[in-house]
């Protein structure tokens, strides 16, 4: 009996001190987490709490890294869009105040009579074609800001896509011919039925014309539609001055401009916002290019069933 109670006694000793030991090893471990969360408050953000599988504490220290973990992608996200919109201001700044100066300028002329006959009529033309760049520049923006909001939503609707293709270029073929550049359409007779917000395809078509004509500097351009693998495909090459493959991989980028790819004039948000619609309608966009060849965007839709 006497045995038994020793025994007893024993273990219930050990108990206690495994018990000790395991209050004071977990007290050791959220000390150190309380220190890494002091660490990560004070701004150290790459701080992480290093636990093995088998600790008591291990559960809480990995959700403790993944918070962190989201909220600096989260803060990475938020640092780049802060500093994307200085660059918007800036930009602002000069791409608008500098051509609404130059138009007030030749209003004002024309106004006071400085100007009279032939000299005041290509002044108000002067003025007629820099309202209209301030207005697609106006307008660029909102689709801007309205695609990186809350309140964007596109309208999917199941649409003939050849024929609604041709309804675009239609307004672009005088367009074309005013600025000498030869094109070549291909849009077989054929229905091409996807699921498509047609306000959002007339915006990315617009946009890589309006990239071709002003940007390119190219002489010739080609469309075409085509269907393969149950995905519809839209061609728009030119054989302009091209890009170098540094600048081809930041083409989609939000303000980038390419020193050879295109003028100064521009915003630097149109194939952004391109990238954008396509993706938010379940496509794909890519670029190919080279300097002094030309530049040809594809993009792919999956055809509706």
């Amino acid at each position: 009996m006497e045995l038994l109670v020793l025994i007893s006694v024993l273990t219930a000793a050990a108990s206690v001190l495994i018990c000790i030991f395991v209050i004071r090893r977990v007290k050791a471990r959220l000390n150190g987490m309380l220190d890494a969360l002091a660490d990560i408050k004070a701004g150290n953000g790459n701080r992480r709490i290093l636990s093995t599988t088998d600790e008591f504490t291990a559960p809480i220290a990995y959700a403790i890294n993944d918070i962190v973990s989201s909220y600096e992608k989260k803060l990475a996200a938020f640092r780049r869009t802060e500093e994307a919109n200085g660059q918007l201001m800036t930009s602002l700044s000069h791409d608008v105040r500098t051509p609404l100066t130059t138009l007030i300028g030749y209003l004002d002329a024309a106004r006071r009579g400085l100007v009279t006959g032939r000299e005041k009529s290509d002044s108000i033309e002067a003025a007629r074609r820099k309202a209209y760049d301030l207005k697609e520049y106006i307008d660029i923006l909102f689709d801007w800001f309205k695609l990186n909001s809350d309140e964007f939503v596109l309208t999917m609707d199941t649409v003939e896509a050849a024929e609604l293709t041709r309804n675009i270029l239609i307004d672009w073929i005088p367009v074309l011919e005013e600025k000498q550049i030869d094109y070549l359409i291909h849009i077989p007779e054929q229905p091409f039925r996807v699921r498509l917000d047609p306000d959002a395809y007339l915006r990315i078509l617009n946009n890589l014309i309006q990239n071709v004509i002003v940007h390119s500097h190219a002489n010739r351009m080609e469309l075409s539609l085509s269907a393969r693998d149950g995905k519809l495909t839209l061609l728009v090459a030119d054989n302009g001055v091209g890009m170098e493959r540094e600048d081809l991989k930041h083409i989609f980028d939000r303000l980038y401009k390419c020193d050879k790819g295109r003028s100064e004039k521009g915003s630097g948000l149109g194939l952004s916002i391109v990238r954008q619609l396509v993706e938010k309608m379940s496509g794909t966009i890519s670029a190919e290019s080279t300097s002094g060849s030309g530049t040809a965007f594809t993009l792919c839709f999956p055809l509706a069933d």
